[in-house]
């Protein structure tokens, strides 16, 4: 059975044309960088942790960020690698005490599962034979038995109001919640989502959890535009967005003149 992610869904939504290259023609011209092997290694390290690592973050950090960077073929003493491996510092323990803060008004929390798998028939489109497919950075219960889904973002120094709110980003946690609830059977109700800020150049709140709403509305929304993209894929209609044309890696190459 086909599947589509959110990170499909994101790509279409902001070129379909390069959605086309990307997942139909399956043409790859962006292997990684220093930036997606920091989240990938920071996303790793923060997994393990939290299932109870006992040896050195940092160690096993750079160990994990060392992997990343030589697997796409980029020298880990990059400048920007080696500055990544300094601004990380002192972030790690701040994760555990940003969740004991975050839910201590709601009884405290408990570890549920990290990396959950999701994969759940969409059942929701006039297309039929797709399969959603994510995975749950993390999934905590609180003190209430309330179910908290969370996805770890790397960034900078944090995010403005304005992107907290785009539903380019916070429609991952909207799919990640309807179908979470679908694989286990809870209500919906008895989920809430959340997006966790693990900021490189921030001299203070480094660590920032912030709630994203996911109620009913957003819901109905979220699957209206996935039976929308489904369709559009099915039917093969591909039309070039230059307004996202600027940092897209397609754009100059013979692929998209």
């Amino acid at each position: 059975m086909a599947h589509v992610s959110y990170s499909e869904l994101k790509n279409w939504t902001e070129c379909t044309w390069k959605h086309k290259l990307l997942y139909v023609d399956r043409i790859k011209v962006f292997q990684g960088n220093e930036h997606t092997c920091f989240g990938t290694a920071v996303h790793e390290t923060v997994e393990k942790m939290l299932l109870g690592y006992k040896g050195d973050l940092y160690e096993y950090f750079n160990d994990k960020f060392s992997e990343q960077l030589s697997s796409i073929g980029v020298n880990e003493d990059t400048p920007l690698a080696s500055e990544m491996r300094q601004q990380i510092i002192g972030a790690f323990e701040l994760i555990v005490p940003s969740l004991d803060d975050y839910f201590e008004d709601k009884g405290g929390w408990s570890l549920v599962s990290t990396e959950q798998g999701l994969k759940e028939p969409i059942t929701e489109s006039r297309i039929s034979g797709y399969e959603f497919k994510g995975f749950i950075d993390l999934v905590l219960k609180d003190g209430d038995g309330h179910f908290h889904i969370i996805d770890w973002k790397t960034c900078s120094w944090g995010w403005n109001a304005r992107k907290k709110n785009d539903t380019l980003f916070t429609r991952q946690l909207v799919y990640y919640k309807y179908y979470y609830s679908k694989k286990f059977d809870i209500n919906p109700r008895a989920i809430s989502t959340h997006f966790g800020l693990i900021k490189r150049t921030a001299k203070k709140g480094r660590v920032e959890i912030f709630r994203v709403t996911s109620g009913e509305r957003k819901t109905k929304n979220s699957l209206d535009f996935l039976d929308k993209a489904l369709y559009n894929i099915s039917n093969k209609k591909y039309i070039k967005n230059r307004l996202s044309c600027k940092y897209c890696p397609f754009s100059g190459t013979e692929h998209c003149i």
